[in-house]
């Protein structure tokens, strides 16, 4: 079978890597479905991306943000008519399932409508001046040329949330896809161009972190950085960018904790506990890696969360019935095997799961088992640190305030949920929880995107996806209109 090629798109047109070098794009359930082969970039090609961002730039700020926002709100329109097949296509790259593909393009399609209608909502604000007849207010301006990183857990719902909101505030993009994912953000990309986006607004560059990734992150006129992966390379782009007092939008990672109080709604912890942690394989940011059972539920709630991890159907996300997906590649594989291993040495019981599945249905991909560890402390790795994979641990607690004391203890903060029907023992949990997202009877995963998204401690320095997203792409300018014909010396003793 024929392998389709795709280019980067710089300046509008569709171009290969200077080098000639490419990277192919494998389906994780079944790895003789070669995606797609795409460019291997590096500087050369980031450089040639940014300029046509760059030059773009200069028309594109001028275009009416109502404008902006039409272009916008009929890429919703294309999204919602092409939804199956990108999210075929996500599954066949990534391997989640195809309802959490569906799911994925249609918080796409969310965004594109929530971020049209900030087109007519980028305000400002006005204030009466200190002195006579002087006008005082603030505006929002579009920062530059954005450089963008995205993951491949939501190769098509992250960057929208990244381009979206910088579109409408003026900006142009120069956005990496993950090199495990690059078809969906072409596809997001291609949407947009389809609904009227002028050439050079959003550049494309595919290829691997150290060689197309860096250069995006230092390139000087690159005004303003946004990723989303792991805090260790997190770190590594804010202090790169740093060096050129460049602002940086992080969202990294998660070891996020469900507590279920011996109040619960049983039934509904369960529930919300294998879909925390078994959607998307376990691999989003937001997955439910560590549940927190009060002691006089944990038997019961154990030998349940046991059995139904065990009977999940694992497989292609493509067939009928699948609830767990592949994870993305071997070295996600790798991660899952060696945290399960550190666990077992440190006092851990593996309940169900625990290793690779590579026989029969499982030979040609990269499969995993739902993986449910008791006996866990909370001073064990397993509980501290971030797995990204299928594998959840369980640990007792006899109060509330323990609860959230183990919730608390580690060094994320991006997600957690308690099980209750006791209302006081709720909003102490909203208050007390150290997270940027707390939920109420429900599991860690499912924000939505008019709410601000991202987390505290080393999930994320301090700006939001969703609402907020707009601070980060915009810029204030002050303006003050003198009409006194007079001069006027503010911010002196002007008293007679």
């Amino acid at each position: 079978m024929a392998q389709t090629i795709y280019h980067n798109l710089i300046g509008g047109e569709w171009l290969p890597a200077k080098s000639g070098s490419t990277l192919k794009n494998i389906n994780p359930a079944d790895h003789s479905d070669v995606v797609g082969i795409f460019p291997s970039s590096d500087a050369e090609d980031v450089a040639l991306a940014v300029a046509a961002a760059k030059k773009a730039f200069a028309s594109w700020r001028l275009v009416p943000a109502p404008k902006r926002a039409e272009i916008l709100y009929r890429a919703g329109q294309l999204l919602s008519e092409r939804k199956e097949k990108y999210a075929q296509e996500m599954t066949r790259e990534m391997g989640k399932v195809l309802a959490e593909t569906r799911g994925d393009v249609q918080e796409a399609i969310d965004e594109a409508y929530y971020v049209a209608g900030e087109g007519r909502r980028l305000f400002g604000v006005t204030v009466p001046s200190e002195l006579a007849n002087k006008f005082a207010m603030s505006v929002r301006m579009p920062v530059g040329v954005i450089g963008m990183i995205a993951p491949w857990n939501f190769p098509m719902a992250i960057p929208s949330w990244k381009l979206f909101p910088a579109l409408v505030s003026g900006n142009t993009c120069v956005i990496k896809p993950a090199e495990d994912t690059p078809l969906s953000t072409y596809n997001l990309v291609q949407t947009l161009m389809d609904a009227g986006l002028p050439p050079g607004v959003v550049n494309i560059v595919s290829g691997y972190g150290p060689e197309a990734g860096a250069p995006l992150v230092e390139h000087p006129d690159v005004r303003a950085v946004s990723f989303t992966g792991s805090s260790a390379v997190g770190s590594h782009v804010a202090q790169r960018a740093a060096a050129n007092f460049k602002p940086v939008s992080l969202e990294m990672g998660g070891k996020n904790a469900m507590i279920v109080m011996n109040d619960a709604n049983l039934e509904l912890a369960l529930e919300g506990a294998l879909w925390g942690a078994f959607g998307t394989t376990g691999q989003r940011c937001t997955a439910t890696s560590r549940i927190l059972l009060h002691k006089d539920i944990a038997a019961e709630f154990t030998t349940k969360l046991v059995a139904r991890a065990a009977a999940l159907k694992v497989g292609n996300g493509l067939e009928a019935g699948v609830e767990v997906g592949p994870q993305v590649n071997e070295q996600q594989i790798e991660t899952s095997t060696r945290y399960v291993g550190i666990a077992a040495a440190e006092g851990a019981t593996i309940l169900t799961g625990g290793q690779a599945l590579t026989e029969g249905p499982y030979a040609n991909g990269t499969f995993f088992a739902p993986t449910v560890l008791g006996s866990v402390t909370p001073d064990m790795r397993i509980a501290r640190e971030e797995v990204f994979g299928p594998v959840v641990s369980l640990i007792e607690f006899s109060t509330i305030e323990e609860a959230i004391e183990i919730a608390n203890s580690i060094d994320y903060g991006l997600s957690t949920a308690l099980y209750t029907k006791d209302v006081n023992r709720a909003f102490t949990a909203i208050r007390d929880l150290e997270a940027g997202i707390t939920y109420i009877n429900a599991p860690t995963i499912g924000a939505e995107v008019h709410l601000p998204f991202g987390g505290v401690k080393q999930t994320g320095n301090g700006h939001r996806e969703g609402l907020g997203a707009l601070d980060f792409y915009t810029t204030w300018k002050s303006v003050y209109v003198d009409y006194s014909d007079k001069l006027q010396r503010a911010q002196i003793d002007n008293a007679e």
